[in-house]
């Protein structure tokens, strides 16, 4: 063994320097990403492909970075932070919500997209629901949330009670809750509730179309969806973020979101996750 090569394995106090996880990645030519089934964010297609706004976007990226195939693992979405920091996946490509929390235990990416929350009910809106304050303010209703999304937070803010709040797996089991009658509507992010309604086309639901975005000390809430790696993988996240720059500076990065449900108004604009981690 060379005296460079020797250089390069060993530091100064003479231990192996270990991979980092892109090093890793781009040896072997393929990274394992945490995801939710989450539509358009990141899911499973019946033929067991994995694909989504994030996914696709992730997909582009890594290639460019020189790992050419993505694992995903399928993970409940309340359990993707702990999955990531327990290695059982190297990359969270789920659209997850960059906040201040979620920073102090993950490294975020800069937002790939913004959006506000939805609420979908009853085909005619029966109980008149058009923003949180308006579940608050009745105690007999109940909305379905997926577990660990920001929109329990959300509602809680808003004055809901935790008693009004029906917890669940995934926006299907959402949805399904809400078709049952052990709920009187549901919430998640707009383009995931309208990739639901769109794939279910059941004339029994629908989105409240003129829903008021909930106001969070004195600010409307406006959420920004990220790739998410561990804190130590600075390299990596110092990569992916200049080839996400490229995407957006090309139209790229629009045009896969296009193909989520997202239009141009869902753009990140110069928004960094430093500023949403403060």
């Amino acid at each position: 063994m060379t005296l460079v090569l020797l250089a390069v394995l060993f530091s100064a106090t003479g231990a192996v320097q270990a991979q980092t996880t892109l090093e890793k990645a781009r040896e072997q030519g393929f990274v394992y990403v945490g995801f939710a089934n989450e539509q358009p964010y990141a899911y499973a297609t019946p033929d067991g492909q994995l694909t989504g706004e994030a996914v696709e976007i992730a997909r582009v990226i890594l290639e460019r970075l020189g790992i050419p195939e993505m694992r995903g693992v399928l993970t409940e979405f309340g359990s993707l932070i702990p999955g990531l920091r327990a290695g059982r996946f190297d990359i969270i490509t789920a659209g997850m919500f960059i906040t201040p929390e979620r920073c102090q235990q993950v490294a975020f990416a800069n937002p790939e997209y913004s959006l506000g929350v939805a609420l979908g009910v009853r085909s005619g809106n029966p109980l008149n629901l058009k923003s949180y304050t308006d579940i608050a303010d009745n105690p007999d209703v109940r909305v379905a949330a997926m577990s660990g999304g920001v929109e329990i937070g959300y509602m809680l803010a808003s004055g809901v009670a935790e008693s009004q709040i029906v917890v669940v797996n995934d926006q299907p089991t959402a949805v399904a809750t809400l078709l049952a009658g052990r709920a009187d509507a549901v919430t998640m992010t707009g383009p995931a509730l309208q990739g639901v309604l769109d794939t279910l086309q059941n004339p029994d639901v629908e989105r409240v179309m003129d829903f008021e975005q909930p106001i969070i000390d004195g600010q409307s809430v406006r959420g920004y969806g990220a790739a998410a790696f561990r804190p130590e993988d600075t390299d990596f996240v110092e990569a992916y973020n200049q080839e996400l720059e490229r995407l957006k500076a090309s139209g790229e990065l629009l045009e896969i979101l296009q193909r989520f449900g997202f239009t141009e108004a869902e753009l990140p604009g110069d928004v960094t996750a430093g500023q949403l981690c403060l």
